[in-house]
């Protein structure tokens, strides 16, 4: 039998964000309890966490992201075990955890103390702080499965023939690592962003051109384009993706994993029958542990502090309400952490 989780030095009640319910009650900073973290082998005193669109969504009841209520925010953590009953994780690791549902069926990171599953933690190399880790967060983390996947897919910057690679939603918190990791990997980066007046940032970043998202996101009758990217990550979906991979080189690949720009898919089989491109979907919340792995020891040794404060900036976890919907508007550049 396992032990128990000694929860000794968690404090009668505690800080934490609850998000807005269906019955039109708002998001609202409260004192919760150790019954309102969920089941789990780890304790964590969470450091940081921060805002994503998703955590934005559900702060500010947009979409049905969350499944049960009261529930507690926040689909990043990064903080200190303080217990565990895991074999993976010792007390005193600084850990990470993402996706397994975190923010939306299980209590997340906008609180002082998180309990999850041992397995869902990640130990951060010694390099990689806590706040960097929450700035990395779930964006970071997509991008770098995104080029995990590229990898995989004949579409290392060696393979592309001259070509660029073209990151969409750049300004955004997977595009800005998309391009900071694109850059580190030895790719021609094309910036596609809404706010060109971003240029400086995503130059500073890596990128080597910026374009409008306007140039992407017109609609296009024609099955193919002509060839213009090696590879590509998106995270706007709708028309950008669709044209994206009518414009894509033959046996190139491109990642999804975002929908800013719309669900839908307007395209034909033709990029596929005829130039054999892929398209690659990025599933952060859940992927491979192995994937996982991988994805954060790359992110340790490709990326330093000093790149990550160019990328992010912090608020406290009293602000991240009223922050939410300049995520949702599209008006936050790089990544929000959120110190708890």
């Amino acid at each position: 039998m396992a032990d128990a989780l000694d929860l000794s030095a968690l404090p009668a009640s505690f800080p934490g964000v609850l998000v807005a319910e269906p019955d039109g009650t708002p998001a609202r900073l409260v004192d919760v309890t150790e019954g309102d973290l969920g089941d789990g082998d780890v304790l964590i005193e969470v450091a940081y966490s921060s805002l994503n669109y998703k955590d934005g969504l559900a702060l500010t009841g947009s979409a049905p992201i969350v499944r049960s209520f009261p529930m507690i925010g926040g689909i990043d953590i990064a903080g200190r075990a303080i217990a565990s009953a895991s074999e993976r994780i010792d007390v005193g690791d600084s850990v990470v955890a993402t996706g397994w549902g975190i923010g939306e069926n299980h209590p997340g990171g906008y609180c002082a103390y998180a309990r999850v599953p041992g397995e869902w933690c990640e130990k951060l190399a010694p390099s990689m702080s806590l706040r960097s880790a929450a700035i990395i967060g779930t964006a970071g983390f997509t991008a770098m499965l995104s080029f995990i996947a590229l990898e995989r897919n004949r579409s290392r910057a060696s393979d592309l023939g001259g070509l660029p690679l073209v990151v969409t939603g750049a300004s955004g918190g997977v595009g800005s690592f998309a391009v900071l990791l694109g850059e580190r990997l030895g790719y021609h980066v094309v910036a596609s962003t809404g706010r060109t007046n971003e240029k400086a940032f995503l130059t500073a970043l890596g990128a080597d051109e910026v374009i409008d998202r306007a140039e992407l996101s017109e609609v296009d009758a024609r099955a193919l384009g002509r060839v213009r990217f090696g590879a590509g990550v998106d995270s706007v979906g709708g028309k950008t993706l669709a044209n994206v991979i009518r414009t894509t080189r033959p046996h190139g690949t491109v990642t999804a994993c975002g929908l800013a720009g719309g669900a839908e898919l307007e395209l034909t089989v033709y990029p596929f029958i005829l130039r054999g491109v892929t398209l690659a979907g990025i599933d952060s919340g859940n992927p491979p542990q192995e994937d996982r792995r991988q994805a954060w020891e790359s992110l340790a040794e490709l990326v330093s502090d000093e790149d990550l404060a160019t990328i992010g900036h912090e608020i406290a976890l009293a602000d991240v309400i009223d922050a939410a919907p300049t995520i949702l508007r599209g008006e936050v550049r790089g990544r929000i952490v959120v110190a708890v």
